[in-house]
């Protein structure tokens, strides 16, 4: 039986050799059905392999965000330099309209509200597999804590959602939950990735970190890098660049687009480092260009 002690380090992650990618292209999907690759296809787009999400799920746990008091008149127009939505049935359904062009990704389980200290107790499932097909989700989102009390919890609605995604074509996306008592280093990161891809996430939201090259190679699917709390738009831009640099398949923002100064132009300048390999100050450049014409 495998523990943790007596381990060999693990230390080669052959940096240096690629990922066949036969079949398909988004990684880790070759042996999924084709309602599978369908809605993974129209998440990642297929020219860079990538994807931009904007994250708008806040008010789950937080209630009302700052910038998202409004979420009817905020979120639509930001629709056209995105690929992907990330909110929960109540918002998707009450403020975006069934004719955007856009790929929705549902959160479908809940945690403890911001009212409790600790909110890693692992929750439940808000949002079941028939509700996620009658919305036509493209993904569905579960919370996981890894390394905290609600650990087993958590991974169960993971490989629960998982297993109904499968039967039914729709891709799992697995969360990385960092509370304030967890780690935030390579190791920790390593190992949670590693964990939600075992358990059957067909997508992996995650954070950036130093050795990230080294989390993206030790993970089969596709990672994308959660934007975190609000920094200033070059910061933002240049974690950005360096996670897509270091083998990050996408980005999921929420504050550093929502509450940028300029929305549009933030989430137009993520676009330009996600899908063209602009620079962090190539990307601000835009970024700007859009704030000033205003």
């Amino acid at each position: 039986m495998a523990d943790n002690i007596g381990n060999k380090a693990a230390h080669d992650y052959h940096l240096d050799v690629p990922v066949a990618q036969e079949g398909f292209y988004v990684r880790g999907a070759a042996n999924c059905d084709f309602g599978m690759k369908s809605r993974l296809a129209r998440m990642f787009n297929p020219k860079s392999g990538n994807a931009v999400m904007l994250a708008f799920d806040h008010g789950y746990i937080m209630g009302p965000t700052a910038g998202l008091e409004r979420i009817d008149l905020v979120i639509p127009p930001l629709i056209p330099y995105v690929d992907v939505l990330m909110g929960t049935k109540g918002v998707i359904r009450s403020c975006i309209s069934p004719a955007q062009r856009v790929a929705r990704c549902v959160r479908v389980t809940y945690d403890s509200t911001v009212l409790y200290d600790d909110m890693s107790n692992g929750g439940g499932i808000a949002c079941d597999i028939e509700n996620a097909i009658r919305m036509d989700a493209d993904c569905m989102t579960v919370q996981t804590f890894i390394g905290a009390s609600g650990e087993s919890r958590s991974l169960e609605l993971l490989c629960r959602t998982a297993d109904a995604g499968a039967r039914y074509g729709i891709p799992t996306l697995g969360v990385v939950a960092v509370g304030k008592e967890m780690e935030r280093t390579e190791k920790f990161f390593l190992l949670a990735t590693r964990v939600l891809a075992e358990n059957g996430a067909n997508i992996v939201k995650s954070y950036f970190c130093d050795g990230f090259e080294r989390v993206a190679a030790a993970c089969p699917v596709p990672i994308v890098i959660a934007g975190g709390k609000k920094l200033p738009e070059l910061e933002a831009l240049e974690m950005a660049y360096k996670a897509i640099d270091q083998g990050a398949h996408g980005v999921d923002m929420g504050r550093n687009i929502f509450q940028s100064d300029c929305p549009a132009g933030m989430a137009q300048a993520i676009g330009k480092v996600v899908h063209e390999g602009y620079t962090a100050q190539q990307a601000y450049e835009v970024y700007q260009e859009v704030k000033n014409a205003k």
